[in-house]
């Protein structure tokens, strides 16, 4: 489980800086995260693999939902040098509770949400990525999700689906004016993901065809848009100042 630890110093007070930036380090973890270039627009690309790395998912700390990505650093401040990155992880509410299914080490915290409303949750069909306790990974809408009857062990529900067995979600446009900075998973494989957040605001057909052609995952899942944000290492990189709520961090072996 996570744990605080006496580290906090070294890894946040000490190796985050004033201007928002965590410090490089020479490791494996060099090649996690990449920029890509796409129809004009560049995104950020963390690779994920089941086989060799370690997938968490994060929302209390301390009996208190967590919020920021600092908050988030502290927490798994005992394995600072394993981080690989880290970013928010599905819509939540004012109170920074995840709105749809989530679920932490088998612990099913709240149910898949399949009630309509509005905003981007959603705008179905809307999806969930999980792991299961064999480190093999799903992105599916949330239908397909509950008729697998799917016990993850990890998992986190979001809206909209991007891409859906190769076909972009039937709402977007090629290139919408709703245009801002977005984050999102893609399955590659039953073990490789693409987590993605774009450098600059996107819109939701480029960001989808992003997950699609470049970078050849038939199914892709919109995290969230506006307060996006990334914490990678190996690019120098903590984003600040946006209030989040559920959050995933990618640690090595």
């Amino acid at each position: 489980m996570f744990r605080c630890a006496g580290l906090l110093a070294l890894v946040v007070a000490g190796a985050l800086s004033a201007s928002g930036c965590a410090p490089k380090r020479s490791s494996d973890a060099a090649e996690a995260c990449r920029e890509q270039s796409f129809e004009g627009d560049r995104f950020i690309v963390c690779a994920y693999d089941s086989r060799q790395q370690e997938l968490r998912l994060a929302s209390l700390w301390r009996g208190q939902r967590l919020r920021f990505l600092d908050d988030l650093a502290q927490m798994v401040a005992p394995q600072a040098k394993r981080v690989r990155f880290a970013m928010n992880a599905g819509m939540f509410n004012d109170a920074g509770e995840p709105i749809g299914l989530y679920v932490e080490r088998g612990d099913r915290q709240k149910p898949l949400n399949t009630s309509p409303g509005p905003g981007n949750f959603h705008m179905l069909p809307n999806g969930v990525f999980s792991e299961d306790r064999l480190g093999v990974l799903h992105v599916e809408t949330a239908q397909s999700f509950a008729v697998r009857n799917a016990q993850p062990y990890w998992a986190t529900q979001s809206g909209p689906m991007l891409v859906i067995d190769g076909a972009l979600h039937p709402n977007f446009s090629i290139n919408g004016e709703s245009r801002v900075v977005r984050n999102g998973v893609g399955v590659r494989s039953d073990h490789q993901a693409y987590f993605v957040i774009s450098a600059g605001p996107v819109s939701f057909g480029r960001f989808a065809r992003f997950f699609r052609d470049q970078l050849q995952c038939q199914n892709a899942l919109f995290l969230d848009g506006a307060v996006s944000s990334l914490w990678a290492p190996s690019l120098n990189r903590m984003d600040r100042g946006h209030a989040l709520g559920p959050m995933l961090v990618a640690l090595d072996e």
